[in-house]
């Protein structure tokens, strides 16, 4: 019986011996391959072309170069055009400014005028229809001339809001002054808002056009060209190139 095992293990261990040689063999030839991969890819890595490189980043740059430029021309006309908007409102400010001014004159003259006692005149129906004509074109010439508005208008001839054809004359009148002259202070108010926010309009257009024109400029410049001051880029690329794949290669034997 034990001559038997014995033959066994005899008969069994060369093939065990041929079978771990085969295994060690082929763990070697694996072990190589991934040895040598790093090694293929690296020169891949060097093979690239850096003219193909620095032409595709130069059109990119030019690209956007002509895109900051477009963007920066259209600024520069958009501010052009909010200054020249605001250039109106302010010469629109100044006249409604001027037609106040004369209006708050009128107004302040004929105040001190009233002062003075009214003339007496009869309280007879003609006196009444008189006042009243001498009222209707009062107010009609007032809204020519701008001092009063359809409404205002419509509402003296109506004799509503406070309107009374049965006064004096003189009295009417200054409370056409007064009116007109509230009118033209609420159009100067109204005025000079509208010249305030054409001159914000036009001052964030222009800084908007500065930036562009700035970046615009920044981008024209990346595209000149400059003098190679350090190594040349092939030779920067492959140094690269080979540090990084020297970076991670494993260390070989012997």
């Amino acid at each position: 019986m034990s001559q038997t095992v014995l033959l066994n293990f005899l008969t069994a261990v060369p093939e065990a011996a041929a079978i771990w040689s085969a295994l060690t063999v082929l763990a070697l030839v694996l072990l190589a391959v991934l040895v040598a991969r790093p090694d293929r890819d690296g020169a891949a890595e060097v093979d690239v072309d850096p003219v193909d490189a620095d032409a595709l980043h130069r059109a990119d740059l030019a690209r956007y170069a002509d895109e900051v430029a477009v963007a920066a021309a259209g600024a520069a006309q958009s501010a052009r055009r909010r200054r020249e908007r605001w250039l109106a409102a302010q010469t629109e400010a100044e006249r409604a400014w001027t037609a106040y001014d004369e209006a708050d004159t009128a107004a302040r003259r004929l105040a001190g005028a009233g002062a003075l006692p009214a003339p007496h005149t009869p309280h007879t129906p003609t006196e009444y229809a008189a006042r009243e004509r001498w009222l209707h074109r009062a107010a009609m010439a007032a809204h020519w001339r701008g001092d009063l508005t359809a409404r205002q208008l419509a509402d003296v001839l109506a004799h509503r809001n406070g309107w009374d054809a049965r006064r004096h004359p003189a009295e009417q009148e200054i409370v056409l002054a007064r009116t007109a002259r509230d009118g033209r202070r609420a159009g100067w108010e109204a005025a000079a808002e509208r010249e305030r926010l054409a001159w914000r309009d036009a001052e964030l257009a222009a800084e908007s056009a500065r930036t562009l024109a700035a970046e615009a400029h920044a981008a024209a410049v990346a595209l000149r060209p400059v003098p190679a001051l350090r190594a040349p880029a092939a030779t920067r690329v492959r140094t690269t190139a080979a540090v990084r794949s020297a970076r991670w290669r494993p260390a070989r034997v012997g």
